[in-house]
């Protein structure tokens, strides 16, 4: 027989009311740390009588406190996005419910206070009963939420036992299907709190801001009387209750966060406020604080940890939020729980708005047509109105939350409803959110999930579809527009935020949103070997689970940034550098601060190379303001004597002056480069020919195609090919274990795996392969030398079908190199876009050195490089990847004009565009690397496989979002693709550079 609270829809027994989180000088007793541990497979194996002060836990294992078990060897992380991993039947849960028993014999300090005090648990995943010295406390659900139990007069001098018995699953458990591990546990801290006869027992603090006169006010209330103190605002024994004009202050907001110290005295207790002044409020159809709309440059966070599973360390927040300071993010919407209250500390001293989001998912009940949805039933009310009632009490007095959220993916409901009724009558001072409620009835932020590009427009013009109800429909079409989720980074991507960011900034009604989502939640392994890799759904043995899918991410688990985060900075950039007809435009796009803070550096380059620079004099210009500077005669190729010929580039760089809390002086924040055109004045550095020694000598010129075959080898130029199929097996020294031929496959990345075509219809991954791409086939037509020329046709195409690609290539030599002309014609009805167009070759693995002029330093597509600047840039074959957690296409680098790829002695192979091209270079083959699941997987060859490619499909957002935009697709389509190789031999040297 099940304990009742179990299948019970009540959120609790025995606990105190929902109350605000502050500290003081009262007494606390930390409980964490090691607790003894056991697990049983049930709630009828678990052991009886375990809550009793004298059981006998000695064979009992040890378990840190906070923890998630599973992390810990007990079970196993399970992963699921959508299905519950247990039958639909609500309230009812499987009889396989691991049960935790935690117990911990502490000491009570003989300095302890006598009288109240109470037990803070601040979240226990998912249901959990509790008894201390024997005696039953009471129970609890809302897994991410606080529960305090009073239990002053149950203490003992001495020796006093806490027993927890925790549940995996419970009725709670439907109300909490969050897209993330399910992982049992007492996974945040608790402690036994004193509190002194007298003192505050609830604190809610209003500080409000007005912009005209600069003057604050202050109100706090208190369930008891009680006084306040603040030196910095120059308050003192001040009564709690009435409103308090200070001031002027200076406003709290996300690009200046101010807080000052404030003091609550109350009982022989003092608490410790910071405090923020600032007003929310949504006027004229915009989201403002400070009367200064704010346009949300956010992402979604989840709490997880890649070894502690849901316990996430005070450093590893701190990592989390400088990381997201140092690339341009402002705002943090909590997905889809409440976090740690550690975490909203620190977004009030560094400074994120927060949408703060209550415990609350029932995305399992969706496949279900909804049916049985406990939304909108009202026997679940009091759980959802207390889940919502716990958040907000305990977050009430942070600054940085400006928005309070209903939940996420819960369908729609009368309890909704019950949630913001509530929430008004408590908080009137912030707006609410909920996705779900697209008819934006309990809400007052029209919000929405990855809507593509063309309904942010159409919203943005308050062109959407309407409502069946004009009513509501008004209400709807005035309310301001937040995306909560778009641009899902899994994996390589996400593309297409630039042209996101550029409606953002286009129409005022659209404030922004959150990137869907900050980590990538991979669990720490090893192979038997040693090799490190992280786990995902489906790797622990789980009977349902969905992958990779929890490999969605800005940044990998050890919060290593991936380009996508790279790529998001550039696009949240607050400052704009950009190029007009006679110079430069700087734009201000910060909400409240002006550009006082920030130095502007600029550099020349010619083909890479820097020549000139100097500081750029900007004005402090204010929120939204621009102005547009001429180019000095300092930074022009004139002013540049003795520079090699080239392209050339001016490059503006904005950086902080003076060191911030987030960052230190000189951290670039934005960044912009204007093309100067062609520098022509100095003469050309001929590469040079090869040396005379080379194995693959060039000898002298034939004009009879018998008179150039040596060896079985067709030579032209410096070229050596195979006269069966034309294929360069040769240039100089460089001999190749493929030569270049036409390439169209990628690995395919998650966005290719889920997502869809343009249009909406079918995912790339399945239709490239029911075509063949992946198993292109090539038949020769022709192998055709003539003097200093050969030309090679062939036919590329997969089998089974009659769909083809025609392929020319027009082999030239060009002294010291050869000339590729490349010309695709295409052949029968093709249904959908190719991932790529380029050839593949492959090279000894010892070039592995390489330089190059175009765009890096970092990977960038067609659809995600504006994190990309033109520049000479080097690194290893090994630098190049991107190690992705399921691994994919990584390491593009796009518009590049030359390429070097070079051994220790400088010897290899440069390559040359006309005009450019896109580049990777990689130990393994695509094949290879589509076929792995794990980084581990993949093991370095004795070649370094190199594509060229005239394009490549972009990334798009498809896994769960849009797909690519049609400028960013590839279609099959007649192509002409030019390029250059050339043998270096050993010391080679660009124009301008030391040899290697």
């Amino acid at each position: 027989m099940l304990p009742a609270y179990l299948e019970s829809t009540a959120p609790g027994g025995g606990r105190r009311p929902a109350r605000a989180r502050f500290g003081s000088d009262a007494s606390v007793l930390s409980l964490d740390g090691q607790w003894r541990f056991h697990l049983a497979p049930s709630v009828a194996a678990a052991p009886a009588g375990m809550a009793a002060p004298d059981f006998d836990d000695s064979a009992w294992g040890l378990l840190p406190v906070p923890s998630s078990w599973p992390m810990h060897g007990h079970g196993r992380p399970a992963y699921t996005n959508v299905r519950y991993p247990f039958p639909v039947d609500p309230p009812h849960v499987p009889t396989e419910n691991p049960t935790g028993d935690h117990r911990l014999a502490f000491e009570l300090p003989a300095d302890w206070p006598a009288g109240a005090a109470v037990l803070r648990l601040d979240g226990v995943d998912s249901c959990f009963v509790a008894w201390l010295n024997g005696h039953e406390l009471g129970w609890g659900t809302g897994s991410r939420l606080p529960t305090e139990f009073d239990v002053g007069p149950l203490l003992r001098a001495g020796r006093n036992v806490l027993a927890v018995r925790v549940h995996q699953w419970s009725a709670a458990s439907y109300l909490e299907d969050q897209d993330m591990w399910w992982l049992p546990g007492i996974f945040r801290q608790v402690a036994l709190l004193a509190r002194p006869a007298g003192a505050v027992d609830d604190i809610f603090v209003h500080a409000d801001y007005d912009r005209r006169s600069g003057i604050g006010t202050l109100r706090i209330e208190t369930d008891v009387p009680a006084l306040v103190n603040s030196a910095e605002l120059g308050v003192s024994g001040q009564p709690t209750g009435e409103p308090l004009p200070v001031g002027p202050v200076r406003p709290w907001s996300a690009e200046q966060p101010t807080l000052y110290d404030v003091t609550v005295t109350a009982g022989g207790e003092r608490i410790a406020l910071r405090v923020g002044f600032r007003t929310v409020a949504v006027v004229d159809g915009q989201l403002t604080v400070n009367g200064v709309p704010v346009l949300l440059r956010g992402v979604n966070r989840h709490e997880f940890h890649p070894e502690l599973g849901r316990v996430v360390p005070a450093e590893t927040m701190r990592t989390d939020l400088l990381l997201m300071k140092r690339h341009n993010i402002n705002a943090v919407r909590t997905s889809h729980y409440p976090p740690t209250p550690a975490f909203l500390d620190l977004c009030d001293e560094l400074g994120l708005w927060v949408v703060d989001e209550c415990d609350l998912e029932t995305h399992g009940f969706e496949p279900l047509g909804w049916r049985r949805n406990p939304s909108d039933d009202p026997q679940w009310g009091e759980a959802y109105l207390d889940r919502m009632r716990r958040m907000v009490e305990r977050d009430k007095n942070h600054p940085s939350v400006i928005v309070w959220s209903l939940g996420n993916e819960a369908g729609i409901g009368v309890n909704h409803g019950l949630m913001a009724d509530w929430t008004r009558s408590r908080d009137p001072g912030r707006p609410i959110h909920y996705e779900g409620d697209h008819e934006c009835r309990y809400v007052d932020l029209y919000s929405r999930m990855y809507a593509s590009h063309a309904e942010v427009d159409a919203i943005g013009r308050r062109a959407e579809p309407p409502l069946p109800d004009a009513t509501l429909d008004a209400r709807r079409r005035a309310m301001p527009f937040i995306l909560c989720e778009y641009a899902h980074a899994m994996g390589n991507g996400p593309g297409g935020l630039s042209e996101y960011q550029e409606l953002f900034e286009r129409y005022p009604r659209c404030q922004g949103g959150f990137v869907w989502e900050w980590l990538d939640h991979g669990v720490r392994q090893r192979t038997p070997d040693g090799r490190e890799y992280f786990a995902y759904g489906g790797d622990f043995g789980e009977p349902l689970h969905d992958g990779n899918f929890v490999i969605d991410g800005l940044v990998r688990p050890d919060r290593t940034p991936s380009p996508g985060l790279v790529e998001l900075a550039a696009v949240f950039a607050p400052v704009g550098v950009d190029a007009t007809p006679t110079g430069l435009r700087i734009t201000n796009r910060y909400a409240v601060s002006d550009l006082s803070h920030l130095a502007f550096g600029w550099t020349i380059e010619v083909d890479g190379q820097p020549v000139a620079g100097g500081d750029l004099v900007v004005p402090p210009l204010g929120p939204g303001e621009a102005v547009d500077l001429p180019l000095s005669a300092a930074v022009t190729p004139a002013a540049m004597s003795g520079a090699v010929a080239g392209e050339c580039w001016l490059t503006v760089r904005v950086v902080l002056a003076e060191s911030q809390p987030w960052a230190a002086a000189g951290h670039e924040v934005a960044w912009g480069q204007v093309p100067l055109g062609e520098v022509t004045s100095s003469p050309q550095v001929a590469v040079p020919a090869p040396p005379a020694r080379s194995r693959l000598s060039a000898g002298r010129r034939d004009q009879s195609t018998a008179a150039r075959v040596r060896a079985g080898l067709l030579r032209i130029g410096a070229g050596h090919f195979d006269p069966s199929d034309g294929t360069l097996v040769g240039l100089g020294d460089v001999a190749f274990g493929s030569g270049p031929r036409l390439d169209v496959w990628r690995a395919p990345i998650d966005n290719d795996r889920f997502g869809a075509h343009a249009d909406g219809g079918t995912p790339m991954e399945p239709l490239w392969r029911a075509i063949g791409l992946d198993r292109m086939s090539h038949r020769v037509l022709d192998v055709a030398p003539e003097a200093d020329r050969l030309t090679v046709r062939t036919r590329v195409a997969p089998a089974a079908t009659d769909l083809a690609l025609l392929v020319s290539y027009a082999w030239t030599s060009s002294g010291a190199g050869l000339r590729l002309a490349l010309d695709v014609l295409p052949e029968g009805e093709w249904p959908g876009p190719l991932p790529r167009l380029g050839v593949r070759l492959a090279v000894p693995a010892e070039l592995d050195r390489v330089r190059w002029f175009g765009r890096g330093p970092g990977e960038a597509y067609v659809d995600s490089m504006r994190a990309a600047r033109v520049g000479r840039f080097t690194a290893t074959v090994d630098e190049l990847q991107t190690p992705y957690v399921f691994p994919q296409e990584n390491g593009h680098r796009i518009d590049t004009r030359w390429l070097r790829m070079t051994s220790s002695t400088g010897a290899g192979l440069r390559i040359t565009g006309r005009p450019t091209f896109g580049f990777t270079a990689r130990r393994w083959s695509s094949s290879e690397l589509d076929r792995a699941r794990h980084t581990h997987d993949l093991a370095a060859g004795t070649e370094v496989v190199v594509n060229l490619d005239l394009a490549q499909r972009g990334l798009g957002s498809g896994s769960c979002g849009p797909g690519v935009l049609p400028q960013h697709e590839l279609p099959v389509a007649p192509a002409s693709f030019q390029i250059e190789l050339t043998a270096l031999p050993a010391t080679t040297a660009e124009p301008g550079e030391q040899p290697d």
